[in-house]
């Protein structure tokens, strides 16, 4: 039976596989977001960076797996067919969650950042399609990629750590 390399097989793997994406994405969207409102680069802009992260990473790695992750799986199992390619899929999935986590995030983001203000939605209205954009574009061409790899990478020590424990060893 063929196993898929490129995408987690359990649920230990897909906890690695979200952690992996999330990170990337929280860390280049919260530093690109908090430097493109500042206008600029300098220590306090990388403290503010390092402050915002943690909690966005904590947001991003709780309504994920529970709401947007779910909603993406039962889209692209509305979408496509099981005949359908990996890659087909996997655009459909990354599609569907960048989507839900875009609009979700550009909202949580701003809040983190200004908190409630009378510009909410405005500034929502404002910014989702371009955070949508560029998180697509980043998902799909450099955050997902690395994961799917480091995914193969994984499979591939299993697979040999278990050829070696499956293989009797001769002694001499």
């Amino acid at each position: 039976m063929h196993q898929e390399k490129r995408l987690p097989r359990n649920g230990k793997e897909g906890l690695l596989y979200g952690a992996l994406i999330s990170t990337m994405t929280v860390l280049f969207m919260t530093t690109f977001s908090i430097i493109y409102f500042a206008g600029e680069f300098n220590g306090e802009i990388a403290f503010s960076i390092l402050k915002t992260l943690p909690i966005m990473w904590i947001i991003v790695m709780i309504i994920e797996p529970a709401i947007f992750g779910r909603i993406a799986e039962a889209l692209t199992a509305k979408f496509t067919k099981p005949t359908d390619s990996f890659n087909s899929k996997i655009l459909f999935r990354i599609l569907f969650t960048v989507l839900g986590m875009s609009a979700a995030m550009t909202l949580i983001g701003d809040i983190v950042g200004n908190g409630f203000h009378p510009e909410l939605f405005s500034s929502w209205l404002q910014y989702w399609p371009r955070n949508f954009i560029i998180v697509l574009a980043a998902e799909s061409l450099v955050i997902q990629p690395i994961a799917r790899f480091a995914m193969v990478k994984l499979h591939e020590a299993q697979d040999k750590k278990a050829g070696l424990a499956a293989t009797p060893q001769v002694q001499n």
